[in-house]
Order: C-alpha cells, then sequence, then structure tokens
C-alpha cells in the first residue's frame, strides 16, 4: 500500500528569507551578543583604570593596555559582524 505524503505548504516570503539568512550565518544573534558583552567589559575597564589614574593612583601601562586592545579588538568584531 504505497503512501502518500502530503503536500507542502508554500512557506511565507518573509519567513523563507530569515531562515535563509540563519543558514548563511548560524548563531549571529548569540555571536552579537558575545562581542557586545566582551566590548562592554573592555569599555568598563578602561573606564575604571582611567579614573584611578586621574585620581593619582598607579596603573600599569600594560593592564591599561590590555584594556584598550580588547576594547577596540571586541568593538571591531562587533561591527564586522553587521
Amino acid at each position: 500500500m504505497p503512501t502518500t505524503r502530503p503536500k507542502p505548504t508554500p512557506l511565507d516570503p518573509e519567513l523563507r528569507e530569515r531562515l535563509l539568512a540563519e543558514a548563511k550565518a548560524p548563531w549571529k544573534g548569540l555571536r552579537r551578543t558575545l562581542w557586545f558583552a566582551l566590548t562592554a567589559s573592555g569599555a568598563i575597564g578602561l573606564a575604571v583604570m582611567v579614573m584611578r589614574s586621574s585620581a593619582g593612583s598607579e596603573v600599569a601601562s600594560g593592564d591599561l593596555l590590555i584594556q584598550l586592545a580588547a576594547f577596540v579588538g571586541f568593538g571591531l568584531l562587533l561591527w564586522r559582524d553587521r
């Protein structure tokens, strides 16, 4: 006894485009959230170090460069992932 498959219903064109975009760039939302969180973390760390430095505390230049590199690097990844 042959089984007949139900006739597929056509997809909404907007839904189809969203699904194709997700197939081309999977996990894009999660990736952008991660880049945003890491950029914000670098910005907060950089701001804390600048405030400490302006208050007269000694801040290691290596630590300041690490925070600056993190802020710029993750910011560029966030911008590139658009």
